[in-house]
């Protein structure tokens, strides 16, 4: 029964390395060649795997692609997981400046990727989905902590903390996709730090 066991384990172990194998293979393709030119065959032949080893793991680009966003954005929700636990407003600017400086930063960092995600949300139908998603995730995360900051008499109350999380995170976004195309004025702290005056004058007491 053990020799069964390990011969599962060892195909399960050779199946994750052929699946890392080709993600890295796509990663440089998709680099290279860009969302829409980019074929799953060149990244078979990169990865130097078979056909139907490749078709095993994934349908297609897209699939692959939506992967490749996870691990992308997984950083980027770090980030936005940071404990939120404030007593004073103070404290509250101070752990939002830093979030938002650190997913600003986190932007130029992953810019390359960033851009070939940018081209796919264009392009198809079901990347897009993927990015409304991933848009999703964060605005509830935010929601949650701009809810413990009204019910611990920090921010308004009478604000409907979903709506202020989508403007927090539209606002986040936007600049994202302005660092990743190249075109933001003023250094990303000075994007950070006047995004998070003009938020937390506004939602905080």
């Amino acid at each position: 029964m053990k020799e069964k066991h390990d011969v599962v384990d060892k195909r399960h172990l050779r199946s994750m390395k052929t699946k890392q194998k080709l993600l890295e293979a796509a990663r440089e393709v998709f680099l290279v060649e860009g969302f829409q030119k980019a074929t799953i065959s060149q990244m078979i032949k990169k990865a130097g795997i078979g056909y139907g080893t490749a078709y095993v793991h994934f349908e297609g680009k897209e699939e692959i692609l939506m992967v490749l966003m996870d691990d992308v954005m997984e950083k980027f929700y770090d980030i936005a997981e940071v404990s939120f636990s404030p007593n004073t407003k103070e404290e509250a600017r101070q752990i939002i400046l830093s979030q938002a400086t650190a997913f600003l930063k986190m932007a130029e960092t992953e810019r390359s990727m960033m851009q070939l995600f940018e081209q796919a949300i264009g392009i198809s139908s079901s990347i897009a989905a993927k990015w409304k998603a991933i848009r999703e995730k964060f605005i509830q995360r935010i929601s949650q902590d701009i809810a413990f900051a009204q019910k611990n008499g920090l921010a308004q109350a009478e604000l409907n903390h979903t709506l202020v999380a989508k403007g927090w995170f539209f606002t986040n976004e936007m600049y994202l996709w302005e660092i990743v195309r190249n075109e933001h004025h003023g250094t990303v702290e000075e994007i950070a730090e006047t995004m998070t005056v003009v938020y937390t004058e506004g939602l905080y007491h």
